[in-house]
């Protein structure tokens, strides 16, 4: 939801010239909320492989495909 908003928030400043503290309280988005960048990795390919393993194993839970992924060399967690 707050991808929506802030995409309605970013239309609204460019096409109607309105600030951005006005906005974002005409849409109901804080503008911390709209200035966020995330600093996640993208794991994109991690998690194809972890879907194409899901496929192949159906019956192994999250901690079973962890161990698989970390037996390959991938590590997600400490």
């Amino acid at each position: 939801m707050p991808g929506s908003r802030r995409r309605a928030v970013t239309w609204l400043i460019e096409q109607k010239g309105y600030s951005q503290r006005r906005v974002c309280g005409l849409v109901g988005l804080e503008p911390k909320t709209y200035r966020y960048a995330s600093k996640r990795p993208d794991d994109g390919e991690i998690r194809a492989r972890l879907r194409l393993l899901a496929g192949e194993r159906r019956r192994f839970g999250y901690r079973r495909l962890h161990i698989l992924l970390s037996r390959e060399g991938v590590l997600l967690n400490h």
